[in-house]
């Protein structure tokens, strides 16, 4: 699958024609994403059978839907990333695919809390590969006009993957169920983890599809074509080393010295928050897991500064890219913890059964999130083209708008209102997804976006996911109310409206300057 061989031409981008293969190919992408969510938020609906069964708290369920999953997304996203950059992005896809569903599969037959952990990290690995391969093929198949709206067309599938997880978690489980009411079932398996094997195989058939996807030429939408890297796996191999400890410190010694006392005093320090703070809350495997994030994204970001000066400019160097990264943390930080929260909250506070739980919060929450992110990628891309930050105002109603309705929903007494509020938050936090995707990677040139959306999604994961439902569960075990467990998780809001105002001042200048910076950091610039 050589770059020569792709389905878009620089004749494309000048006459702003899009070919039906771009629109064929980003529908296999939406359903990739459908069934990655599936697999990721499936855990919701078991969360309450889990917990009994395996003997956990409210707590360890954030960790395990949260912590476990987001560390390994994050980290790997990184190398994954790159390697996204450099060579074939559907090989790449297809085998991450069959990976994180052969490791959901494997959730199914999980004993402990400990294996299930296991499993869900092996998800995260797997499904590091799934969004920095799309992103940068998206942004190759669709011109800058139409981008928004193409990466919100694929940021649905989070939604729909969401909603149906419920739906099919709650139909196996009471079918599963009622079928072995008394034991006996094939492998002594229970409803949650025949769940786990019924939405983990259909992946390795989709993974074949995926090869079948031809890889368009990098850049030539913006008239930039770019090569692939000579030698992605290299490039991939010293990535790794320079995110997992302690090979950390072999790259920061190759450095030099400075480096290398800068690396184990940060080593120092998160070590020694992580064991204060794993101490004080009684949760050290949350604090060493984030820890180990923290110090392997500076070990690698300070080690991307050396080896790719213009992409460490044109990101971590970049404060517009910075803020739309942290504030849309902040948007993922509540959206992770109402959209996992949500099935088992109302199944304690209203009493629904798993087939209600899928009907009623499930279905409802893919059509909020489907109509938020269509409509916002919609959004974004009309005030684009009147105002300079016109996206960015689109993620500025993804912090706000769900303030008073996570309040209304987990304060009411009324099922009824509690479901609308579920319907409406869905809505409002996913259609800031595609506006912040596409301004993130309209300040990256083509070869840095595989990176960029690991950066962008680093936010997302080590701040929103791996905090997120982890905080509403601790805060939970401490006050025994979930719900006020879900609403302490708004204090956030404030810090992602501040970085969002900074993004908004400072994005017009980043998009006008993005060649000259990267010139000026060493990149050299090609026109068709």
């Amino acid at each position: 699958m050589s770059e020569t061989s792709g389905t878009t031409a620089p004749d494309t981008a000048a006459s702003g024609r899009v070919p039906a293969y771009s629109w064929y190919a980003l529908c296999i992408l939406f359903l990739i994403y459908v069934l990655n969510f599936v697999d990721r938020q499936i855990l919701s609906i078991l969360a309450n059978d889990i917990k009994a069964d395996l003997g956990l708290s409210d707590a360890d369920l954030g960790f395990l839907y949260g912590t476990a999953f987001a560390i390994f997304y994050a980290l790997f996203g990184i190398p994954l990333g790159r390697l996204a950059d450099g060579w074939s992005r559907t090989r790449l896809l297809a085998v991450g695919m069959a990976l994180w569903s052969c490791m959901t599969a494997l959730s199914g037959f999980a004993r402990t809390g400990a294996t299930l952990a296991a499993a869900r990290i092996g998800v995260g690995v797997g499904e590091a590969t799934a969004s920095p391969c799309a992103y940068s093929l998206i942004s190759d198949w669709f011109p800058q006009r139409l981008r928004a709206t193409a990466l919100g067309v694929y940021s649905a599938g989070l939604f729909v993957g969401s909603g149906l997880s419920l739906l099919i978690g709650g139909l196996v489980v009471e079918n599963w169920s009622r079928a072995w009411p008394s034991g006996g079932a094939p492998l002594g398996l229970v409803g949650w983890q025949a769940a786990f094997l019924a939405v983990g195989v259909p992946g390795l058939i989709l993974a074949l599809w995926v090869l079948s996807l031809r890889e368009p030429v990098r850049g030539a939408m913006e008239g930039t074509p770019s090569p692939g890297q000579a030698h992605p796996w290299r490039s991939f191999a010293r990535e790794v080393l320079q995110i997992v400890p302690p090979f950390t410190l072999i790259s920061a010694a190759r450095r030099g010295a400075r480096p290398l006392m800068l690396n184990l005093a940060a080593a120092v320090v998160l070590a020694a928050a992580a064991w204060i703070l794993g101490t004080m809350t009684a949760n050290p495997g949350q604090f060493w897991f984030v820890a180990t994030g923290a110090y392997a994204v500076l070990s690698w970001s300070m080690g991307l500064k050396s080896a790719d000066a213009p992409t460490y400019a044109m990101t971590w160097r970049t404060p517009a890219f910075v803020c739309i990264v942290l504030a849309y943390a902040v948007v993922a930080y509540v959206g992770y913890t109402v959209s996992y929260w949500a099935s088992p909250y109302a199944e304690r506070t209203f009493g629904f059964d798993k087939v209600q739980l899928g009907l009623l919060i499930g279905a409802p929450a893919a059509l909020g999130g489907f109509l938020g992110v269509l409509g916002g990628g919609w959004l974004a891309d009309r005030l684009q083209r009147r105002h300079a930050s016109g996206r960015l105002l689109v993620v500025l109603i993804g912090l706000i708008v769900p303030v008073p309705i996570v309040l209304t929903g987990y304060m009411t007494t009324s099922a009824t209102l509690f479901l609308v509020c579920s319907f409406l938050v869905q809505m409002a936090t996913s259609s800031a997804l595609g506006a912040a995707a596409a301004a993130s990677q309209s300040l990256v040139l083509p070869r840095m976006r595989g990176t960029a959306t690991a950066i962008f999604f680093l936010g997302a994961t080590l701040i929103g996911l791996a905090f997120g439902p982890y905080a509403a569960g601790f805060v939970s075990e401490l006050t025994g109310s979930l719900g006020t467990g879900v609403i302490t998780n708004l204090a956030l809001v404030p810090f992602g409206v501040i970085a969002l105002l900074v993004a908004i001042r400072r994005y017009p200048d980043a998009f006008s300057s993005r060649f000259d910076r990267s010139s000026a950091a060493g990149e050299r610039i090609t026109s068709a």
